[in-house]
């Protein structure tokens, strides 16, 4: 159990989002502000807001806790995703922010859609429902992440403390929309970068040099060769499964949408850079803090039972209770900046690729009211699946992670870089990704080779076989017919 002066703290912490969702709800007046901002967001907010969405409490929680239990290897995953950052920012960002405002769409089914010309609206169907089933399991993940910190802090039930951390988040999303979801991740953004410098600095202080990290490492038996985990050696499909997390930014539609929401295409280089700094140095203090964990707690047992729970044992260990208010505040915000960003994805979803194409005259407010009830009923479903209290956070995250970018990723760039591409080749694609994806994991073959690497590239292939071999012959065969 903390002392009051922590319990003060963290309480005032979340009593500032719920206000900063009180004063959106003010500023919120038509459907297109409360699900995408009117396209009005400025380059830091986007920039720390994106990055802030995407680590979730999988940085502060899921990886510190697999580097505190198999070592350096998980240097594969930080590389990958530090390359898919850059490459997303880089390529998909601008193209992605022009056409959507072109086509006038708020969703990126609804974008495809309308870019393919596909008139029974099948491509956006198939994608919305995959939207609402990832995020529903990805949203548990941060819920479960929740979980853990209020149990962890308050010394509440795991049950509990899960409702508690729901009903937070949803209250300032239900309210604020989008520009609520964006400023509490600017403000979460900021304070997870300033955890993840200060927590790995403090250890090592306490700790003392260098040799003594060394030995702690050695001791618990962890290796520091980036080609072993759990004193075994990754392979090539390991290094390639870690490395294929960065594929998965092409298709996150949480991430995505921030482009879509930006002032104008020429912030996106400012941004681009406040986020690459970001990303560079969190994954370089997420890794530290699993290493530095090792010489302060040898045994899993003394953070419970649960590595997943390093930094939060390092941060009572380490700091005074005022200040460990403060950055165990960082943790929860890792974790409501990705969720806010995901329920409110899943009811601009439901509101816009459902709701307006079944009631065609609907009124602004009523789309805007809807998409607030949307929120509560996909949290509500999340916090059911969150209630497993051994469920771990960076497993859910991964399927999730991995079912969007195969389903969205190689539809998004064969839309913006391959010249005419027919609907049918995509919608193929889709659902070839989508099958390999899933019996991928049915199969067991999981243990071997991460579901997204099959899984993205079974779509990509597909789409450019029926595209240059199918449709291909389809016309020429016309072609001499005529």
């Amino acid at each position: 159990m903390i002392g009051i002066e922590t319990f003060i703290t963290f309480g005032t912490y979340l009593l500032f989002l719920i206000g900063v969702g009180i004063y959106f709800y003010g500023k919120t007046s038509s459907s297109e502000e409360y699900l995408i901002g009117g396209r009005g967001v400025g380059s830091w907010v986007t920039a720390l807001s994106a990055q802030a969405s995407d680590m979730s409490g999988w940085l502060l929680m899921g990886l510190p806790g697999a580097v505190y239990l198999s070592g350096f290897g998980q240097i594969w995953v930080v590389v990958g995703l530090t390359v898919g950052t850059y490459l997303n920012w880089k390529f998909i960002a601008p193209k992605l922010r022009v056409e959507t405002e072109i086509e006038n769409t708020m969703t990126l089914p609804t974008f495809l859609e309308k870019k393919l010309k596909d008139d029974k609206g099948t491509i956006r169907k198939v994608l919305a429902l995959g939207t609402l089933f990832f995020f529903t399991i990805y949203s548990s993940s941060g819920l479960v992440a929740a979980g853990k910190l209020f149990e962890s802090i308050l010394g509440i039930d795991y049950k509990v403390a899960v409702v508690v951390g729901t009903v937070t988040i949803v209250m300032y999303t239900f309210m604020g929309g989008y520009l609520a979801s964006c400023w509490t991740d600017f403000f979460q953004g900021a304070l997870m970068f300033i955890a993840i410098i200060a927590v790995p600095l403090a250890a090592y202080y306490k700790i003392g040099d260098m040799e003594t990290i060394k030995q702690g490492i050695e001791l618990k038996g962890i290796s520091l060769d980036i080609f072993k985990q759990n004193g075994e050696s990754i392979g090539i499909l390991g290094i390639l499964s870690s490395l294929a997390w960065g594929l998965g930014y092409f298709g996150q539609p949480h991430i995505l949408v921030r482009f879509m929401s930006i002032k104008n295409v020429k912030e996106l280089k400012k941004s681009r850079r406040i986020a690459m700094i970001w990303v560079i140095i969190s994954l370089v203090g997420a890794i530290a803090i699993g290493l530095l964990g090792i010489s302060l707690f040898r045994n899993v047992t003394e953070l419970g039972g649960d590595a997943e729970k390093i930094f939060i044992y390092m941060i009572k260990e380490l700091f005074n209770p005022w200040v460990a208010g403060v950055l165990l505040a960082a943790i929860l915000s890792a974790i409501m900046s990705t969720i806010d960003s995901q329920l409110l994805v899943s009811s601009t979803t439901l509101t816009e690729d459902f709701y307006r194409y079944m009631k065609k005259d609907v009124s602004d407010k009523e789309i805007m009211w809807v998409g607030r009830l949307c929120v509560v009923v996909i949290a509500l479903l999340a916090l059911l699946f969150a209630l497993n209290q051994n469920a771990k956070v960076l497993s859910l995250v991964a399927y999730a992670w991995g079912g969007f970018g195969t389903i969205f990723g190689p539809a998004i760039i064969s839309v913006l870089y391959f010249k005419n591409v027919n609907n049918k080749s995509v919608l193929a694609g889709i659902l070839v990704g989508m099958f390999v994806f899933l019996m991928w994991k049915v199969l067991g073959l999981d243990s071997y080779m991460y579901e997204l690497l099959p899984g993205f590239f079974s779509n990509l292939i597909t789409v450019y076989i029926v595209e240059k071999v199918i449709f291909k012959s389809i016309v020429s065969v016309g072609c001499k017919v005529t």
